[in-house]
């Protein structure tokens, strides 16, 4: 069933790195989710991107703001994953959220793992505030592409079930997965 969305959905792209916010070098993974997003999904959105620091308050804060007052109804993070004191974005994200949806990180880390073994210090998780999910993706493209292709083909679904908006893919880059109706 091909629904048609009332207005377009709203998307935040969330870059968390002091480096990148303060300039010294260049955001490569927003963009890349900015593009992979462009390529995978089929229904009409508008992005809210956003580059801020690392540390616990300001994502927390930021996560809140998308949701709330931005009205996203779903948040891509990327960066603050591993284990470095100013990685904090599980931590901001759990803060920030009524509840956590742990397949989402236990199936990036374990295709992650298929390709290296450094990818057991990644701690994504993904987490619900009302009606938005917060998705948090690993620093590299590459990466952020292997994420995605893992967990996008329920995202869709898990978004309409928490009352966001309706999001759907292009089936021959990512099969959005759907129960069917009786």
């Amino acid at each position: 069933m091909t629904e048609t969305p009332a207005k377009p959905a709203k998307i935040g792209v969330l870059t968390i790195s002091d480096r990148a916010s303060a300039g010294i070098y260049e955001d490569i993974s927003g963009p890349a989710i900015v593009e992979w997003l462009g390529k995978a999904l089929s229904t009409p959105y508008e992005l809210d991107v956003r580059i801020i620091p690392d540390g616990f308050e300001r994502v927390r804060d930021e996560l809140i703001d998308m949701a709330d007052t931005a009205g996203c109804s779903l948040v891509l993070t990327t960066g603050g994953t591993g284990p470095a004191p100013r990685d904090l974005t599980p931590e901001a994200t759990l803060a920030a959220a009524h509840r956590e949806m742990p397949g989402f990180g236990e199936l990036m880390r374990m295709k992650s793992l298929e390709q290296t073994p450094t990818a057991i210090l990644s701690r994504q998780t993904a987490a619900h505030r009302g009606a938005c999910l917060f998705v948090n993706l690993p620093g590299s493209p590459r990466s952020i592409d292997l994420c995605l292709k893992a967990v996008f083909p329920a995202i869709p679904y898990c978004v309409e079930l928490i009352g966001g908006a309706w999001l759907d893919t292009h089936p021959d880059v990512i099969k959005t997965v759907r129960p069917a109706k009786k």
